[in-house]
């Protein structure tokens, strides 16, 4: 067993490129677990990097200036992003507010529903069955309600870092893009000799890495627009919210949409019952949802890694546990960083040095 594992090692790390790859790789993910929450606005910050470097390559070439170019794209971003919260996040503030009031009474009827499904349906379920599954759904909701209590008194603590940040994530971000060269080699210059896989590993996944963040953002536009629409023709209550949520969830795979078809269903079930509108809430929801994982994501990704379904649940489930909201964005990114350094480790890599990154 012992030769086995050795003769694995030095076919994979005889090579000095393939242990300098190791050890940045070990480095970054212990600086990233124990310091992660210390960096999170940079974090924030590179992925609006990421998302605005297309523009500012594009309108750079017109205007042949990167200050100008990085200004006149950093206020766009701003004018949208003020827009977007003076617009829309008051009525989404409005529609929750007015669900959480009713909630309760959505739960009585909820409540209501299952008791009397015994009477309806005797031979699928007992009424045993339904009591147990209501007092059970009742102290879950009751542990929900605590725990959100909890969390709202100890994130008044964060309101003045949430302010911090939205100062200090703007000016990274102009300065990420503006300086994007002289950043880059800055931190070519650290990254030791021996880099030939490193170069491989950041080549494959750089261009992948700022598809599927532009990618992300034209998906949730999308989804949540074609939703709120749907429902808005349908005259279900709160669409704006809810399709809020259906475009928001579309940032965990899979996941995501089955989760969030939970409050649609519940909304639908509280305005129109088990009737005729309810059930073409939800077909249409389930096309919406068809549309997006067999037309959209396909459109939007076919640059992406090709990853089974299962690997790409079990990163969501392994990332999203080591780092929460940014595991979880990241997921499929990580597993193809993954994939991509097992190809570097299982095969020979003939391409001459290049930079570290290219200019747009």
């Amino acid at each position: 067993m012992f030769e086995i594992v050795k003769q694995w090692y030095q076919n994979k790390f005889s090579d000095p490129h393939s242990v300098t790859l190791l050890l940045m790789l070990i480095t970054l993910a212990m600086l990233l677990y124990f310091f992660g929450p210390f960096v999170v606005p940079v974090l924030v910050a590179l992925v609006i990097a990421y998302l605005l470097d297309w523009p500012t390559a594009h309108v750079q070439a017109v205007v042949h200036n990167r200050v100008l170019a990085t200004t006149l794209i950093m206020l766009l971003f701003v004018g949208v992003v003020l827009a977007l919260l003076l617009g829309i996040v008051p009525v989404l503030w409005q529609q929750l507010s007015n669900l959480l009031q009713e909630s309760p009474h959505m739960i009585e009827k909820g409540k209501y529903f299952l008791l009397h499904l015994p009477d309806d349906y005797p031979n699928l379920i007992t009424t045993q069955q339904v009591q147990s599954f209501v007092t059970t759904f009742e102290s879950k909701v009751i542990e929900l309600g605590q725990v959100v209590v909890s969390a709202s008194l100890t994130s008044l603590k964060d309101v003045v870092a949430w302010l911090i940040y939205l100062v200090l994530v703007p000016l990274l971000v102009f300065f990420m893009l503006k300086d994007k060269v002289t950043l880059t080699d800055g931190i070519a210059r650290l990254v030791p000799k021996d880099r030939r896989l490193i170069i491989q590993v950041w080549h494959e996944m750089d261009h992948q890495i700022m598809n599927y963040i532009r990618g992300k953002v034209f998906e949730i536009i999308i989804i949540g627009s074609t939703t709120f629409i749907a429902f808005y023709i349908l005259d279900l209550r709160y669409a704006a919210l809810l399709g809020a949520l259906v475009g928001l969830s579309v940032l965990i795979p899979f996941i995501g949409a089955a989760l969030v078809t939970i409050p649609v269903a519940a909304v639908a079930l509280f305005q129109f019952g088990v009737d005729t509108q309810f059930w073409t809430v939800l077909i249409v929801y389930g096309v919406i949802q068809a549309l997006d994982g067999n037309v959209l994501v396909p459109l939007l990704f076919s640059e992406a890694v090709d990853l089974n379904p299962v690997y790409i649940i079990v990163a969501v489930l392994f990332f999203g546990g080591i780092w929460g909201f940014w595991g979880v964005f990241f997921a499929i990114p990580l597993a193809s960083l993954v994939k991509a350094l097992f190809n570097a480790w299982s095969t020979q890599w003939q391409e001459p040095e290049k930079p570290l990154l290219k200019e747009s």
